[in-house]
């Protein structure tokens, strides 16, 4: 088994996760924006970046080796992510329904990391 299997299939699963999000949240701008109770151009915005981000990590997902520096990268890009999520809850009034959508992906995107860390630690000591 490939050292970086893990982690190359962690920044798969992050891949995946943007491009979908991005979508969804690019193409449905107008129709979440209520649900949620956030500003429309927030979340389309936000959407409309995951899906570079997400060809970027998919990308880095297909390679043997992924260098280490541009997984940190995605890592600290990641909690970068989760910290403005915070931030988007605290200093908007969003909805329960958006609270809920902004603190889950928050939590599914630092699980992310750290799991892309733990996959970045392992794919060095197996080196």
């Amino acid at each position: 088994m490939s050292s970086t299997l893990f982690l190359r299939r962690i920044l798969a699963l992050d891949s995946l996760s943007c491009l979908a999000l991005g979508l969804a949240m690019g193409l449905g701008a107008a129709m979440l924006a209520p649900l949620f109770g956030l500003p429309e151009p927030l979340l389309r915005i936000a959407g409309l970046a995951l899906l570079p981000l997400g060809a970027f990590i998919f990308w880095l997902a297909s390679r043997p080796a992924p260098p280490p520096a541009l997984v940190w990268v995605v890592i600290l890009g990641n909690v970068g992510w989760t910290a403005q999520s915070v931030l988007v809850i605290g200093q908007s009034q969003p909805t329960g329904l958006g609270t809920a959508f902004v603190a889950a992906q928050a939590a599914a995107v630092l699980g992310l990391a750290a799991l892309e860390y733990i996959g970045l630690r392992k794919a060095r000591a197996m080196a």
